[in-house]
């Protein structure tokens, strides 16, 4: 028996499929869209970015509250599944796993080898809140393929040991001695490499530890080699003021917010979770508390911060803080945790520094500060700022999933460290 036909019905069924995609619609671009800056580039990449790593921390954080596993390895498992996803298809460029200094490590050489010229060297550190991060897939595998093939230069990764599995100062020794190991004469004979030609590099927390391992380097007589470069990608360098200008200019604003950069500080050192609100409010800096004033000289972005990046924001000083903060988590105040602390003394041996910022980054002060502060010391160093540009975009200069700024970003690095290296 034929069915008949109601028009009406299938208006119904259409205007309700209608209905259904337009609240879906909704949902979604509820979900997806958070306020961005105006000059911030290709916004609505980063509004799917963001998207997809609110959608994996509530993913994380639903596991670990049910126990079955710790939220650091559950993001690390999801981060590799993504940037395994990155092919990796780069030519002229041979690479192998080693150890230097019981130090895992993968160095990467370019397959054209001149027997007679020697050649430079980058010793690179990833980023990733000291926590995160895979070296040896994805982007930061090919960044450092990049490097190689591009600067005609012997590439070292450090795959350093990371949080929760270790603290502070474990990632900062492995990237010191895998670095003074690479330093000996012998190491680098057999890779034909300059000992004049060497520099050091990292993004975020691996700008920290560059940062920190150029200082100790340049002042450690035990080394036999030095560093002539450093390259700090809009580093973190201290723990002390977050509520720096581009910490309140910035909080919101993704890949990186204020919040989360308080919880990677306390994971890296060992500390209480539970003091992130103390430090979001600036309590362990408070008026109260027992810090000597050169510390409080060394951060005065007031004075350090040129006034279009200051704007009209004002420091955050509380009258009174919590006074044990400071003594329970003592690495607050060490500067090989925090190189903007380190002595003007040490800051003078460090060596010639390229410093990238981001206006739209949290850590946009911290890398400015560090700038003035070598300047002040007699290092020379050249600040590369970015007005459009946000943190973690080196990170997102390769295919699939690719920022104009981001690619921007490493081609003026490179051809910096092609002129200067």
């Amino acid at each position: 028996m034929a069915k008949t036909y109601h028009p009406r019905r299938s208006h119904f069924i259409m205007k309700l499929l209608c209905g259904f995609t337009v609240l879906l619609t909704a949902a979604v671009a509820y979900y997806v869209y958070i306020p961005l800056p105006r000059r911030l580039s290709e916004p609505w990449k980063l509004l799917v970015v963001a998207a997809a790593f609110r959608g994996v921390t509530q993913v994380v954080n639903i596991t670990h509250s049910l126990g079955l596993g710790h939220h650091i390895h559950i993001i690390n498992h999801a981060v590799t599944i993504f940037e395994s996803l990155i092919p990796v298809d780069f030519e002229g460029v041979q690479s192998h796993d080693a150890e230097f200094h019981s130090v895992p490590v993968r160095v990467y050489e370019p397959t054209q080898m001149n027997q007679v010229t020697l050649r430079r060297a980058v010793v690179f550190f990833h980023g990733g809140g000291w926590s995160l991060g895979f070296p040896k897939l994805g982007s930061y595998d090919l960044l450092c393929r990049k490097m190689a093939a591009e600067l005609n230069a012997v590439v070292v990764t450090v795959d350093y040991h990371m949080a929760p599995d270790v603290r502070f100062p474990v990632q900062y020794e492995d990237c010191l001695q895998a670095t003074r190991h690479f330093l000996r004469p012998e190491v680098l004979a057999h890779y034909s490499v300059e000992p004049q030609r060497v520099a050091v590099c990292g993004d975020s927390a691996g700008g920290n530890l560059a940062a920190a391992v150029a200082q100790q380097i340049g002042k450690d007589n035990s080394t036999a080699g030095t560093l002539k470069l450093q390259v700090l990608i809009y580093p973190v360098l201290q723990a002390l003021d977050f509520n720096t200008a581009s910490y309140q200019q910035n909080l919101n604003v993704p890949i990186l917010y204020r919040e989360l950069m308080v919880h990677y500080w306390l994971e890296y050192l060992g500390a209480d979770p539970n003091l992130i609100h103390s430090l979001l409010l600036n309590n362990h800096t408070a008026q109260d508390q027992i810090l000597a004033d050169p510390h409080r000289t060394k951060l005065d972005w007031m004075t350090l911060l040129p006034k279009h990046m200051r704007k009209n924001y004002k420091p955050v000083i509380p009258a009174v803080g919590t006074p044990s903060i400071l003594k329970d988590v003592p690495a607050l105040l060490d500067s090989r945790a925090a190189p903007l602390l380190a002595e003007e003394e040490v800051l003078s041996m460090a060596a010639r520094a390229y410093i990238m910022t981001c206006e739209h980054d949290v850590l946009r002060d911290d890398g400015t500060m560090y700038g003035l502060r070598l300047q002040q010391a007699g290092v020379s160093v050249t600040l590369q700022h970015y007005e459009d540009c946000f943190h973690g975009c080196v990170s997102f200069a390769f295919w699939p999933l690719y920022f104009s700024v981001g690619i921007r970003a490493v081609e003026d690095y490179i051809a910096w460290l092609q002129e200067n290296l």
